[in-house]
């Protein structure tokens, strides 16, 4: 069946643009040697800077932290030491670490003394005697039985009261010394606790010093992908439209082309598909060899 006659000076002049456009190349020179890709953007880079320089700057805080809880270690544990020794000055015992090693030697030479004086009041009631025509009489042995007696009295007494003065200042030595434990026991327990103190806020100082260098890197990174997307957005739209650009002419030819195989529907022997619509360019395709039947028609 031949072509409608109004259709044939339609299809030369399709066959005409067909042969001219497809035996040029497509200008791709509007999407090809461009960048199309987003680059790192400046916050992103920041962030990796910022990421980079943090490395490492909470070590500080962290070796701080480590020498406090160190030094608290060794306070306590002066502590407990001392806090033992409290044991030794209680008791009825605490006193003879205390003693003067000396008190023997002073009271010895203070009982000697004592008995050169007494030798010499002895003495003394002889000569007394003797002067009065009573040597070796009753009155002389009474005299001096008195004063033997008094002198061993007085003798007893002095040497308790000298040995009662050293009990009395080791015990005074024992309790101040165990006044003395317990303060510096108290106060090296206070170091310990205020040492542990400083390590655990130099150990929150580096956790804060992390948590906030984390939350920086971590929002410009976000804020930087953010603004890399919006970028690629952009250059995407721009490379999609440069492509149909480079490609209008086929897809008009396209269209022209399916309007034609649309009016010859009729025509026995024609058969025509709708192309994908992948491409301005397969498009073009597609509809050319749907109109070669027309060609047939037309040149026979």
């Amino acid at each position: 069946m031949a072509l409608p006659g109004y259709l044939e000076d339609t299809a030369k002049d399709y066959a005409k643009q067909a042969t001219g456009a497809y035996s040029v190349p497509i200008d791709t020179s509007k999407f090809t040697g461009q960048q199309f890709v987003a680059g790192e953007d400046p916050l992103q880079t920041s962030a990796i800077n910022l990421a980079q320089q943090g490395v490492g700057s909470y070590s500080p805080y962290l070796s701080a932290a480590q020498a406090g809880l160190t030094q608290a270690g060794t306070d306590v544990g002066a502590a407990r030491t001392t806090a033992g020794g409290l044991g030794a000055l209680t008791g009825a015992q605490a006193y003879q670490p205390f003693m003067s090693p000396y008190q023997t030697n002073v009271i010895d030479a203070t009982m000697a003394e004592y008995d050169k004086s007494r030798l010499g009041g002895q003495q003394e009631i002889r000569d007394a005697a003797v002067g009065s025509g009573n040597f070796g009489g009753g009155r002389e042995g009474a005299m001096m039985g008195q004063y033997n007696a008094d002198s061993l009295v007085n003798r007893a007494a002095l040497q308790n009261q000298m040995l009662q003065q050293g009990f009395g200042q080791a015990q005074n030595a024992a309790q101040q010394a165990f006044q003395n434990q317990g303060v510096m026991a108290q106060g090296q327990l206070g170091l310990g606790t205020a040492a542990m103190g400083l390590g655990n806020q130099q150990m929150n100082l580096s956790n804060f010093q992390r948590q906030g260098l984390g939350a920086d890197v971590g929002a410009l990174g976000q804020l930087g992908s953010l603004r890399q997307g919006q970028t690629q957005a952009n250059l995407t739209a721009n490379q999609q439209a440069a492509q149909t650009a480079a490609y209008e002419p086929y897809g008009r030819l396209s269209q022209y082309g399916t309007g034609i195989t649309g009016l010859a529907g009729g025509v026995a022997g024609m058969q025509y598909n709708e192309p994908q619509q992948q491409s301005p360019m397969s498009q073009a395709l597609g509809t050319a060899m749907g109109v070669g039947g027309l060609f047939g028609k037309i040149y026979g």
